[in-house]
């Protein structure tokens, strides 16, 4: 059987494949301690559990359209507007089954064959992967932990070709946990207002997993909100992963663009997951704030922790629930017999050794490093790093 060349252009997620490994461990009886995934902890809370009930009740058991009931748009765009102070209409969104398919939609209806997509590094895994999937060549910027991993107003203009096509990033990080201030994002945006053929990709789904203070969208700048697509949906600040819900925000061109491409591969998102996020982005959130309070008390133990662990420097996180250190000191040594050689040996030391997940670095463009999760929880972080000490301890 001969498969599709399409197949070569892109890998499978480090994120996915390190949990795949995990649960095959746990199935032989080993206690495996999750620190690879991201995924809220939590459970979806219960007046969100109870709109979706009511749909069932309500029979909405029918196709959905493409881009989304038109109520629900109608509710992203009042988010919108409370949140961000961004004024959007409902031929703005679409509603996809996650961020995930968004960002793939995106992707798909902007990028040809040889176009250039900037993305900063460290970066979400799958970033690179769609872009390649498109035809199109990822151009990793990599960014400094002294400035947070995050990108200049020069680097930025430095990197910037006549093949550009895309700027894709994430604030609140994944994996870095960085955040931008409106002051940076004020800085990109006037970069940006000089290349107006540029879209700029706003990954925003970690947006209340916010530990420093208000969120700021890039799409705030008039002179570049027309450039600017946003992606955000319910997953992680609603505990809602498998719920399967996202939406973009863009111009119409590009709405429309999305919703055809859409229209061929899933359709519209699931029926009862749209009434129950209808409720999610309109009424209270203080079971959202209340998550986020809990993953910054971890974050503050996590700093404790990793003080623990010698060789270890990483940048603080200000949002998301990843803590992103530079491991390399351990590179080079061994327990005897396996030579640690990189952050994937190292993450296979660990999880075969420790019993702990964790994810490579290469996976979001910075090999020297390692990610993990504090989306677990207090107890189990603290015997994940107690059993990371221990192991680490015994390469010399």
């Amino acid at each position: 059987m001969q498969l599709s060349s399409l197949l070569d252009r892109f890998n499978e997620p480090e994120t996915l494949k390190m949990a795949k490994l995990g649960r095959e461990l746990r199935a032989k009886g080993v206690d495996v301690i999750d620190l690879s995934l991201g995924e809220p902890d939590f459970d979806t809370p219960q007046h969100i559990k109870e709109a979706a009930k009511k749909a069932i009740d309500e029979n909405y058991s029918h196709y959905t359209p493409v881009a989304g009931y038109l109520d629900l748009r109608e509710a992203v765009c009042t988010k919108l507007k409370r949140d961000n102070n961004l004024d959007y209409k409902p031929e703005n969104i679409v509603v996809s089954t996650g961020a995930k398919q968004s960002l793939a939609n995106i992707m798909l209806a902007l990028v040809d064959v040889g176009d250039e997509v900037i993305i900063p590094a460290p970066f979400w895994v799958t970033y690179s992967e769609l872009v390649k999937i498109a035809g199109g060549v990822p151009v990793i910027l990599t960014t400094k932990m002294e400035n947070n991993y995050k990108i200049t107003a020069a680097e930025l203009e430095n990197a910037i070709t006549s093949k550009t096509k895309v700027f894709l990033f994430s604030s609140p990080c994944n994996p870095s946990g960085s955040v931008y201030g409106k002051e940076e994002l004020k800085h990109l945006a006037g970069v940006f207002a000089k290349h107006p053929q540029i879209s700029i990709i706003s990954d925003e789904i970690y947006e209340y997993i916010n530990f420093v203070g208000k969120h700021e969208s890039i799409a705030q700048f008039d002179e570049i909100k027309e450039q600017v697509i946003i992606v955000n949906g319910l997953s992680k600040g609603f505990a809602m992963t498998g719920y399967r819900l996202g939406y973009i925000a863009a111009n119409t061109t590009v709405a429309k663009a999305c919703e055809k491409i859409q229209g061929q591969f899933t359709s519209g998102a699931n029926a009862v997951t749209q009434r129950a996020a209808i409720v999610a982005l309109t009424t209270d959130l203080k079971p959202t704030l209340d998550m986020t309070h809990e993953f910054e008390r971890r974050k503050q133990r996590v700093k404790e922790l990793i003080a623990e662990i010698p060789g270890w420097t990483y940048a603080e996180p200000d949002g998301a629930f990843y803590v992103f250190p530079q491991v390399s000191t351990y590179f080079g040594k061994a327990n005897g017999t396996e030579v640690i050689a990189n952050a994937d040996d190292l993450c296979m030391y660990l999880l075969n050794t420790a019993h702990v997940s964790t994810v490579t670095g290469r996976a979001f463009g910075t090999p020297d490093c390692i990610r993990l999760s504090f989306a677990n929880s207090l107890e189990k972080i603290e015997e994940a790093y107690k059993r990371i000490k221990k192991a680490l301890a015994d390469l010399k």
